[in-house]
């Protein structure tokens, strides 16, 4: 797990679970999650073998040990460990992919395996992170994640089990340095690839020797920082709590902070959850009384050091993660996709394909729509230009610069137009087109102008067609969505255009976090 610019978030997390660890969890009605009910696995998953889980740590060891003493981002210790999992996995029928990307100079290594089984256009993916830091051999953090997954990938067709999504699994590289693998995988997957991804299940440090049971809050009902995950979370959460409780072991939610790699995940709208059993913080003494322990002592009182060695395990709590891990995958895999889910989403805040004027009949001169850090502008009192987003730093807008008056950048001479990637919609539910928008003009505009929404396939939904006025409109984000369920099954794109057609008038348009759900 990788550390924290400051401590003070985590130890408030902490410190709220210890305030909250002897009463069960409450949440008002606003904050659960209606979709959040636990999923129940038709065919039950295995018991995880914990001699077979300790056989994979030992190798780990065996492996930094032979190479340095760690399995460090750009370190033989690294691709060894990578090369000893994916042997594995290659022998019993998966089908691997080695994805490489670069950092701090050094070549990272992510692992992506899938069971040729399910349906590909519903993925359940299930991480952990392989690599340590420098100081030590990262047996805890996280070989006991890249572990515990590990064995449940090889329990898949050691069972026979037949799932009906996707199944994928990865061990990420250079987490330690900032989640640059994740991040690496997520920001490069091509838009209708990422869309498939149903839920991410991410696994990191689950053998703590001083263990707590801490459960990603995907509703936000223990109140524990940052909010809720992306919709369908809770329902993850939920899945993985119901197993805990099958066993007598109460469990405690832990935030959607962005410590690990679930992160790049939840930024683009993906439901995630996982469990974690604590790194640096102190355990207090009412987890202690929840879960035996030590109070007064970290969770992992060898985080990010060179004791961190196959002898800094607890083998309990080991034992019960990879069971629940199995648990979650198999009652997942064989689930209708959550209610709410995300099908495509983008914020803009990485370049993800948008063609402008894809038809090349556009006949704006000036201020064509592009993705863009937006500089604010004033005209006459008016705001016709928005400096800020709906969030992060970029949107779609016409002209991103300011220039030297507030008219020299905004749209002139006609209509500019600018296209989504392609998108692989659903064949069954409801689906819904979301989005952020604003259209600003002076009062030199007139209804000829315009801005439009629209989801074209083989047929076309427009979500949005407003139109300008002779009088002062100043810039202002509004929210706008509509059904689109009757391009159910089709590949579609959106498509968004805007329009200055009254000769000499300011206009600016606008689009921020456009999102399809299925419901």
């Amino acid at each position: 797990m990788r550390p924290r610019t400051s401590r003070s978030g985590w130890l408030a997390v902490l410190a709220v679970a210890a305030v909250t660890a002897v009463a069960a969890p409450s949440a008002t009605a606003a904050s659960v999650d209606p979709d959040a009910a636990p999923v129940q696995a038709a065919v039950a998953a295995p018991d995880i073998p914990l001699a077979n889980v300790k056989a994979h740590l030992t190798q780990f060891q065996s492996i930094a040990t032979a190479n340095g003493g760690n399995r460090a981002h750009g370190r033989p210790g690294y691709l060894a460990s990578v090369n000893y999992v994916k042997a594995q996995l290659d022998a019993v029928g998966y089908t691997t992919a080695v994805q490489s990307f670069t950092y701090n100079g050094a070549t990272g290594y992510n692992l992506i395996a899938d069971w040729p089984a399910g349906d590909p256009n519903a993925v359940v993916m299930t991480g952990a992170h392989l690599d340590s830091v420098t100081a030590g051999p990262g047996i805890n953090d996280n070989g006991s994640g890249s572990a515990a997954i590990l064995e449940v990938a090889l329990a898949v067709p050691r069972s026979g089990f037949t799932p009906d999504k996707r199944l994928r699994f990865a061990w990420w590289g250079a987490e330690e340095l900032g989640l640059r693998g994740s991040r690496h995988y997520v920001n490069t997957l091509p838009t209708a690839e990422r869309a498939k991804i149903k839920q991410y299940l991410n696994f990191d440090m689950v053998g703590s020797p001083n263990a707590g049971y801490f459960v990603y809050d995907g509703d936000n009902s223990d109140g524990v920082g940052a909010g809720p995950g992306p919709a369908g979370s809770a329902q993850i959460e939920q899945t993985i709590q119901a197993y805990f409780t099958s066993i007598g072991v109460p469990t405690r939610g832990t935030d959607f902070d962005g410590r690990s790699d679930y992160g790049p995940f939840i930024s683009v709208g993906i439901p995630a959850g996982g469990t974690f059993t604590g790194a640096e913080g102190i355990k207090s003494s009412a987890q202690a009384s929840l879960w035996g322990g030590t109070a007064g002592q970290a969770f992992d009182p060898c985080y990010h050091r060179s004791c961190d060695t196959s002898t800094n395990i607890n083998d309990t709590a080991l034992n019960r993660n990879a069971d629940a891990i199995a648990y979650a995958v198999w009652a997942l895999a064989q689930a209708a996709t959550p209610p709410g889910s995300t099908v495509w989403s983008d914020t803009f805040e990485t370049a993800t394909g948008w063609t402008g004027n894809p038809a090349g009949t556009d006949t704006a001169t000036a201020g064509a729509w592009e993705r863009g850090d937006p500089a604010a502008t004033t005209s006459s009192g008016v705001t016709t230009q928005l400096g800020t987003t709906v969030s992060g730093s970029f949107d779609l807008v016409t002209g991103a610069l300011a220039g030297s008056s507030a008219g020299t950048y905004d749209l002139d001479g006609g209509v500019s137009t600018i296209q989504s990637p392609a998108v692989t919609l659903p064949s069954t539910g409801t689906l819904t087109l979301s989005f952020s928008w604003y259209l600003a003009h002076l009062t030199n505009a007139s209804s000829a102008d315009y801005l439009r929404v629209r989801v074209v396939g083989t047929g076309t939904v427009t979500a949005l067609n407003a139109t300008g006025a002779a009088s002062n409109r100043t810039a202002a984000w509004q929210t706008g969505s509509a059904d689109i369920s009757a391009l159910r099954g089709q590949t579609v794109r959106v498509v968004i255009d805007a329009a200055d057609a009254s000769g000499a008038s300011l206009v600016e348009a606008a689009v921020d976090d456009v999102t399809i759900t299925q419901s």
